[in-house]
């Protein structure tokens, strides 16, 4: 028997497009949404939708859970691409959503795939019609909607985060498929066992749709070969080249950028670790990831290991020179040594204070004393004059020296850290100032 409330059809159609479920119940995941008492649940079940907009990676049921809405409210659904539709498609649908109204009294769903492909002024194009009521708004998109959508669109649709699939829902749609005999491969009398079904599972990294397509493949393999059961080494063959999940511009992308760094400043190695095999199994750019490294070793580690930044330059000029399978190991050198590292964002807060002080306080000229004073003009004009040469005076430092322009009273932006280096770059700020303040006496 099958779940799934459709009519058979085996001609062409993917696997992953038959096992789509047509009632809440054969819907696997997003139990935070759809939960019983769950306010999405409850909007679907009331019959009175709002515009809506799902943000999610790709396989988490975004289309099957907009074709379930229409479903349930007994509404006409129009399906678009934002990859493929323009202006044209757009006012198709919308006609055809207006004739619905009119003709049939039928409300209709205009569903909206990778929505964030639109532009400004086509997102705009919607406004009006979700405001009148023709259709029911639904989007769906990968990329956060705070960036990549309007406002006035956000502010007419509630945004619904769809979340990676767990193992163990994906092994539930790889059973389903398997006893389903109308639209499952069940009738194909092909058998996977379960340590396989789990292998599949693990490999489809959150993907309903993957793990779907990856059965599919499987299963037409051993019938082709007039197998009877799928073996570990067919498996393993069309398991082979299988990527974790991994947007090299979108967010996920951002995401894995942005946990690495934060395990590299927490000083978790381990942690560090995952993160940047996660990005290198993706697929990541790795001079983009050394330009970060870098930026770690400069921002969060800075003087408190200066070693840390020439460390991470040499991973980069190793990655370049070796290459990616011995390179990798460069980089994964510099990020354990990051991550250990005592860590200091003194500089990063001072170059962020002075930048800060500089913008705001306009352009101060150079006092005469720190010109220099190549010409005799120069010389005339007192560039240069009273200026104390630093290594003329006792430790190389000209106790009372001003560095800062004229009626501009000294700053101190640098206050370093009391970790690694800097606790005797601070032992020394603190002489020399003692130094400062008893020559002004």
């Amino acid at each position: 028997m099958s779940l799934f409330d459709v009519a058979p059809d085996l001609t062409g159609r993917p696997l992953a497009d038959r096992m789509r479920p047509t009632q809440l119940e054969g819907y696997i995941g997003q139990q935070h949404l759809l939960g019983a008492g769950k306010p999405l649940r409850q909007a679907i079940e009331s019959g009175q939708p709002h515009s809506m907009i799902f943000w999610g990676p790709p396989g988490t049921g975004k289309t099957t859970l907009a074709r379930l809405i229409a479903n349930y409210c007994d509404a006409e659904f129009i399906s678009i691409s934002a990859v493929l539709a323009g202006v044209k498609e757009v006012r198709s649908a919308v006609a055809q959503a207006q004739e619905s109204q009119q003709m049939h009294g039928r409300r209709t769903m205009l569903f909206v795939d990778e929505v964030h492909r639109f532009n400004k002024s086509q997102q705009d194009a919607f406004l009006p019609y979700v405001e009148d009521g023709t259709f029911t708004f639904i989007g769906a998109t990968t990329e956060n909607p705070s960036f990549e959508l309007n406002n006035a669109l956000l502010s007419r649709a509630r945004v619904y985060v769809l979340k990676s699939l767990e193992a163990a829902d994906l092994r539930e749609i790889v059973d389903r498929a398997m006893a389903d005999d109308d639209l499952g491969v069940g009738a194909r009398g092909v058998s996977l066992a379960d340590e396989l079904r789990d292998e599949l599972a693990q490999a489809a990294d959150g993907d309903g749709r993957r793990v779907l397509n990856l059965l599919e493949i499987a299963i037409d393999l051993a019938d082709s070969q007039g197998e009877k059961s799928v073996s570990e080494t067919a498996l393993t063959e069309v398991l082979s080249g299988t990527l974790r999940r991994f947007d090299k511009g979108g967010e996920a992308f951002y995401d894995q950028i942005s946990a690495l760094h934060k395990s590299v400043r927490g000083s978790s190695p381990d942690g560090a670790l995952y993160w940047l095999c996660r990005m290198l199994d993706g697929g990541v750019d790795p001079s983009y990831l050394m330009r970060r490294i870098v930026r770690m070793a400069s921002e969060d580690i800075g003087n408190a290991d200066p070693r840390g930044l020439r460390i991470a330059l040499d991973a980069w000029e190793s990655y370049e020179r070796l290459g990616q399978a011995e390179g990798e190991l460069a980089i994964a050198q510099a990020v354990v040594y990051l991550a250990c590292a005592p860590k200091s964002n003194a500089v990063y807060m001072a170059y962020n204070t002075a930048m800060a002080a500089v913008r705001s306080q306009g352009s101060a000229e150079v006092p005469l004393h720190l010109r220099n004073a190549p010409t005799k003009l120069m010389q005339e004009l007192e560039y240069g004059k009273e200026y104390q040469y630093a290594h003329n005076a006792p430790d190389a430092y000209p106790a009372g020296e001003v560095y800062f322009p004229d009626n501009m009273p000294p700053e101190q932006y640098y206050e370093p850290v009391p970790r690694g280096l800097e606790i005797q770059i601070a032992e020394k700020l603190t002489r020399l100032r003692a130094l400062d303040k008893a020559a002004k006496k």
